[in-house]
């Protein structure tokens, strides 16, 4: 996070210590931990899973396990993210599913500020063409993108998220980024 207070400085995360007031009975922190993660966290697990209660569910089971995990990493945002995505994979591992045949998060379950109906209209459209172009991405690549674009996660956050090298996250970013500059849709707009 950065501070402005701080001149810019980028502050710590202070989720760690609202875990510990958590567990401490606070539920002011417990409601401030909802609200940061929740809305984020389902959307994440829908783009892999597809159904709103099959997402709501791993990440009430992600919220138990945070509460019982002894020891709360400082990069929090990043372990929680890799929680989630495992236990998807999990679930989706059971269902006998191939990660490949998923769709992860769509712009539709993208919470998008908009104003107006004309404006709504032709973002919808865009967004809706970009996700077209995603699905022909290779998974590796989606995956990089939407974390990165989609959940705001740092090239380090993805990282730790996907459990490869930060190097790998940088070259499946630029990858993916090349080939939706170069998608024939793309230039058909031109």
């Amino acid at each position: 996070m950065i501070d402005p207070k701080n001149g810019g400085a980028a502050s710590p995360d202070l989720t760690p210590t609202l875990v510990v007031q958590l567990r401490e009975g606070s539920s002011v922190a417990g409601k401030l931990l909802d609200q940061l993660y929740r809305p984020r966290l389902t959307r994440f697990c829908l783009g892999y899973l597809g159904r709103w209660d099959e997402a709501e569910d791993v990440v009430q089971d992600v919220f138990l396990k945070v509460l019982a995990t002894s020891t709360i990493p400082e990069r929090f945002r990043a372990w929680i993210y890799e929680i989630c995505r495992n236990r998807c994979l999990d679930v989706l591992r059971g269902k006998n599913h191939k990660l490949d045949d998923q769709a992860l998060p769509t712009s539709s379950y993208v919470a998008a500020q908009l104003t107006g109906s004309l404006t709504k209209l032709v973002k919808g459209e865009k967004r809706a063409h970009l996700m077209e172009r995603l699905t022909t991405l290779p998974i590796e690549q989606r995956e990089v993108l939407l974390l990165r674009y989609t959940e705001g996660l740092s090239r380090a956050e993805i990282s730790e998220v996907l459990n490869i090298p930060e190097n790998l996250v940088k070259h499946r970013i630029y990858n993916g980024l090349e080939k939706l500059r170069k998608h024939k849709s793309l230039a058909d707009e031109n």
